[in-house]
């Protein structure tokens, strides 16, 4: 796409990030609401000479783009809440192996079945702890059609500098939004790290001092083996107690001792606040609004909107909500989130804002929720 200011969805918006980026690979289902990012990626990839496949289903869809990534190609796949369900398996296949790829969820009106056409937010804990075992992850969370654009792109990068699966939570209201989206001539790009010894010394899951090993592509002459099991850094199976306990440490430990360089949010008004709100994706951009309105009335009212959602920024939070009295956090679902704020906020009272039936919430509701707390 041209450099320069565009008129875009959430959705298409991802897709040109994606591509921008080096995506050329991408596999997927179709599925309301994220359909027009595999539509977009059907006409657009054959133009940069990448490869569009439509799966019979979303599990094989994840499988396929680990596959691709083993081959040497940044690949991506869309889904919303009932195909993301379908994805963990093969999602925690791509912890265990290290394969770096993306996986977009724009979520709906859960559970089950449950409103394909509407808005949610109730994947955000399956995102975290979806797969089986223990393991970390990188969830983003775009507000915004732009930040979609510039998510996806930092989703690829961080997938290939930590050789992790990166999930851009999206949810329904963003994705179908349209607004102006600025794609400048270059965007960062980060590549996997090559093997630069010889090959016949190369160990595949060897990690280096960033825990991260050197990924070799298949086809390059190097000796691979991948497996879903527990494996030593050869790649062999490896069942011992020792072989688990080392590998699992250090799947987590490469995304925690990592967290500071990977967790990013944006604070607004935070040094005087009486009241903050913790918010994300389409709640975010209703609480700016109340927020704003509520300075007007003499209410003191910060806003701490996570852009990254796993890892959680923990330390950031405590440190924005140490002086307040309450916080305020509106989620397109009965309660997830919240309780990771409920766990990090030691200081003022938490209050859940639920709400759904596939809407957001106004800004009126979320002004005299803050305006009922200043009585």
């Amino acid at each position: 796409m041209n450099p320069g200011m565009h008129f875009l969805s959430g959705n298409i918006a991802c897709a040109e990030g994606a591509i921008a980026v080096g995506c050329r690979f991408f596999a997927g289902y179709p599925i309301t609401p994220s359909t027009e990012i595999a539509e977009h990626m059907a006409y657009r990839l054959p133009q940069v000479k990448g490869i569009y496949v439509q799966m019979e289903d979303e599990l094989a869809s994840m499988a396929a783009i680990i596959g691709a990534s083993w081959g040497g190609m940044k690949a991506m796949t869309a889904t919303s809440g009932p195909g993301f369900s379908l994805m963990q398996e093969n999602i925690g296949l791509a912890v265990m192996t290290e394969t770096p790829c993306v996986v977009v969820n724009v979520q709906r009106g859960a559970p089950s079945t449950g409103l394909p056409t509407l808005v949610g937010q109730g994947d955000v804990m399956q995102a975290r702890w979806g797969s089986h075992g223990s393991y970390e992850i990188i969830a983003l969370c775009p507000n915004s059609p732009q930040e979609c654009f510039d998510l996806t792109v930092r989703a690829f990068n961080l997938s290939e500098k930590y050789r992790v699966p990166v999930i851009l939570l999206m949810d329904e209201c963003v994705g179908h939004m349209y607004e102006r989206v600025f794609i400048p001539e270059e965007v960062e790009i980060v590549n996997r790290k090559k093997p630069l010894e010889d090959k016949r010394d190369y160990l595949p899951f060897l990690p280096k001092e960033d825990l991260v090993p050197e990924m070799a592509l298949a086809g390059e002459g190097f000796r691979i083996h991948v497996t879903g099991l527990t494996h030593d850094e050869r790649g062999y199976p490896a069942t011992n107690p020792e072989a688990h306990e080392k590998l699992v440490r250090r799947l987590c430990e490469k995304i925690r001792v990592n967290k500071k360089k990977i967790v990013d949010y944006e604070g607004v008004l935070l040094d005087d606040s009486d009241v903050l709100i913790v918010a994300y994706g389409a709640p975010s951009r209703t609480s700016m609004r109340a927020l704003r309105e509520a300075r007007k009335r003499g209410i003191r009212v910060g806003l701490f909107r996570l852009k990254t959602i796993w890892p959680f920024p923990e330390e950031e939070l405590r440190k924005a909500s140490s002086n307040v009295e309450h916080i305020v956090v509106p989620e397109i679902n009965y309660g997830q989130l919240v309780l990771e704020v409920e766990r990090v906020c030691k200081g003022g009272e938490v209050h859940l804002i639920p709400k759904m039936g596939g809407r957001v919430h106004s800004p009126r509701e979320i002004l005299e929720y803050l305006i009922n707390l200043n009585r």
